[in-house]
Parts: C-alpha cells; sequence; structure tokens
C-alpha cells in the first residue's frame, strides 16, 4: 500500500556537493560546486534548506549545519558513465549510461555533418565551434540577420545547438532546422545527447538577448523508465521545466514548460494545490545554463536564495500525504576552470510532513535511488534493466 499520494522530485540543475571518487578522470580535481559558491560569496541565506539539513551535507561558510534538521538527508553517487543533464536525470529513473554520449569540443561538427545540415535546411553554417552562447550571438548575430546563416555550435556537453532571431530568422524555421539536425545527428558517428534550439531577439551587437523559446530534442531513452511504468499503471506523471525534452516526452502524461527557474517554482507551488495523484518531477535549469557554464558564483548564490524563498511556500503548502524530494543531476561549479559541468556528488533531501522520523542516510552509489523509491511507494514494478534500490522504508 502506497504511503505518499504524491511525490515531489526538485532537481536542483548542477548543484554538486563535492568531486565523485572518479573526478580526476573526467578532468575535475577538487570541485565542489555549492561549497565553493559559499566561499566565493559574502552573504549567503537558505534557511529552507539549511532545516532541512543541506549544509550538513557539505560545509558551507555562512550556512551552518542544523545537527538535527528536518527529514532524511543523503549524498548521492552517480554510477552513469558522464557528467551531463540527460545521464543525470535517465539515472535517476533507472538507466544507467555505459557510453557517453559524443562530443565535438575540440574542432567543432565534422564536414560531412555540417554540408549535409547546410543542404537539408537550406542555410549556411557559420560558427561551428564550442563557444558560449551569449558570446557567440555577440559575434555573429548580425551577420546571421543580414545573410540568413545558421549559427550553430557546440560546448563540453554533448550538444549541437543553433541560435536564430525570431524576428529575422523566425522561431519556426529554428525549430524546423534543429528538427533536421536531430535527424542527422541520430547517425553513430556524430550522435549527440540534444541538439537545442537557441532563440534569441535583438538587432545589433550589445542587444541581443536569448528567449525562453529554447527547445530540447534529445534522444529516447534507450529502454524504459520508472516514468513510463508509473504512466502505464495510471498514476499521472506531470513535468516542469525541460524534463520533458530530458525524456523526449517518453513516460510524460503533463507538461509545464519554465520560462526561468523561478517560474518553475511558482509552477510546482500551483500543482501542489492540485489535485493528482502520482509524480511531479521538476528540472530549474537556471542554476546551470545562467550561473553554472557563465561561471558566476553571486548569480548562483542569488538563484539559490530565491529557490529557497519559494521552497518555503512550497513547504507550507504539501499536504500530509505529500514527499518532497530535493536533489541534483551533476555538478558545475563556478569556480572551476572552463565552462564544463563537473563530475560531483549530489545531494538528496527528503521531507514529508507525515515523517515519523528523520536522520542521515547512507551514501549512495547511484541517483537511481529516486526513481525506485518513486516506483516501490506506488507499487510499481521497476521496468526490465533499470537499476536502483528504494530508499522508502526510511521514508516512513
Amino acid at each position: 500500500m502506497k504511503k505518499y499520494k504524491r511525490i515531489f522530485v526538485v532537481v536542483i540543475d548542477s548543484l554538486g556537493i563535492g568531486a565523485m571518487p572518479d573526478a580526476e578522470r573526467f578532468g575535475d580535481i577538487g570541485v565542489n560546486t555549492l561549497g565553493h559558491i559559499s566561499g566565493a560569496v559574502d552573504t549567503f541565506r537558505i534557511p529552507h534548506m539549511q532545516s532541512l539539513g543541506l549544509a550538513d551535507l557539505t560545509p558551507l561558510r555562512q550556512v551552518a549545519a542544523v545537527g538535527d534538521p528536518l527529514g532524511y538527508q543523503g549524498i548521492l553517487r552517480e554510477k552513469s558513465n558522464g557528467k551531463d543533464t540527460m545521464t543525470g536525470h535517465w539515472e535517476m529513473m533507472g538507466i544507467e549510461t555505459r557510453t557517453p554520449f559524443k562530443t565535438f569540443t575540440e574542432d567543432g561538427f565534422p564536414q560531412e555533418l555540417i554540408r549535409e545540415l547546410e543542404k537539408r535546411t537550406g542555410h549556411k553554417v557559420i560558427g561551428n565551434r564550442s563557444a558560449s552562447g551569449t558570446q557567440i550571438i555577440e559575434e555573429l548575430g548580425e551577420e546571421e540577420i543580414a545573410t540568413g546563416n545558421m549559427i550553430v555550435y557546440t560546448s563540453a556537453d554533448s550538444v549541437l545547438q543553433i541560435c536564430g532571431n525570431e524576428e529575422t530568422f523566425d522561431l519556426q524555421e529554428l525549430y524546423r532546422c534543429c528538427e533536421i539536425a536531430r535527424e542527422l545527428t541520430l547517425k553513430e558517428e556524430w550522435k549527440v545527447g540534444r541538439v537545442i534550439a537557441r532563440p534569441y531577439i535583438g538587432k545589433r551587437r550589445g542587444g541581443f538577448e536569448r528567449t525562453s523559446n529554447r527547445h530540447d530534442y534529445a534522444l529516447k531513452p534507450p529502454g524504459k523508465t520508472v516514468l513510463d511504468a508509473l504512466k502505464e499503471d495510471g498514476y499521472d506523471v506531470i513535468s516542469v521545466g525541460k524534463i520533458r525534452d530530458i525524456f523526449d516526452g517518453e513516460g510524460i502524461t503533463q507538461a509545464y514548460k519554465s520560462e526561468s527557474s523561478v517560474h518553475g517554482m511558482e509552477q510546482t507551488i500551483g500543482l501542489a494545490g492540485e489535485e493528482f495523484e502520482g509524480l511531479c518531477f521538476v528540472n530549474l535549469v537556471d542554476f546551470d545554463a545562467k550561473w553554472g557554464h557563465r561561471r558566476d558564483p553571486r548569480g548562483y548564490r542569488d538563484e539559490l536564495e530565491r529557490f529557497d524563498e519559494r521552497l518555503g511556500i512550497l513547504l507550507e503548502k504539501l499536504r500530509e500525504e505529500d514527499l518532497l524530494i530535493i536533489t541534483a543531476d551533476h555538478g558545475n561549479d563556478p569556480t572551476y576552470t572552463g565552462t564544463d559541468h563537473t563530475r560531483e556528488k549530489v545531494p538528496f533531501l527528503a521531507y514529508a510532513k507525515g515523517m515519523e522520523s528523520s536522520g542521515r542516510l547512507p551514501e549512495q552509489e547511484s541517483f537511481a535511488v529516486v526513481g525506485a523509491t518513486v516506483a516501490e511507494n506506488f507499487g510499481t514494478a521497476m521496468p526490465l534493466g533499470t537499476i536502483g534500490e528504494s530508499l522508502l522504508k526510511y521514508l516512513i
């Protein structure tokens, strides 16, 4: 018999709390997203996450450990071979990724792929290198507007990103080109985890601004996930933010697109006031996209404080039959070199008003404890080939 009627899983995208044992293999030495944010700023106020025990998991200069926090706290290691959004989220729902997705960071995409993309879309490609999205738009936006050429770039992640000006390139044309790119990059030697549409507005250098009409074209998970199992058993599987894109819509019954992480939390608070039975799965991407990749610890701190304010509202809205889990999908240490994600452990915070006890959980070997816990709660069988051990026995 299920303990909780509704489970909210909130992913603070990139909130790592310390290097994985194998982090050096990924080029990450001494990383700690949350700890180094604390070390880089003067003030840091997150009272609600503090009460849930976040500072008990990794020392923070301004935020004291509680010692006896609300609910349960733990640290999760990633079992998959990667440190990106898809491997992290897929693992949460039972998929272990053993072969990492391809990256084209050093030299850009092969000319064979670029020629085929130009032929199929009718646009000449400019850029084709690893770059910051805001910087490459600033550099090439005026040329794209004047010529109709198409800005294509990548990063340290397994992504092919296409920029298009909403006023001149046209948003639907941008989506069409991305759909073509997704089809082409299903080829094994070009297979990237995501193709991302990056629309922007503005007419000239200094005035360009990316919009919230981003769209991710992800690979489908290689097998069924806990989301599929829940949906097949008749439960609601509600996604907020880019969860739907990450799973390419698989296993989702209702999807809400967020304009920002603040908006995503407001949507989640709204859903807490509605009737449903099942899972609400939330991704808050601004921590990663706006602050981690841009190496801005103060901006990241500010975003965490905004999140914490809304977390207080969500905690009040939770019902007796609700379970809240807060976690992350990888790290993105804003004090580290480069602009890549960082291979880190992540927090696991679990709280329910009806919990009979609280405490520290043993360190877990996989993010998949999240999905396994959700599945056991609803009496749903884990799909064949998935991984994960449930923590439900602790969370009651």
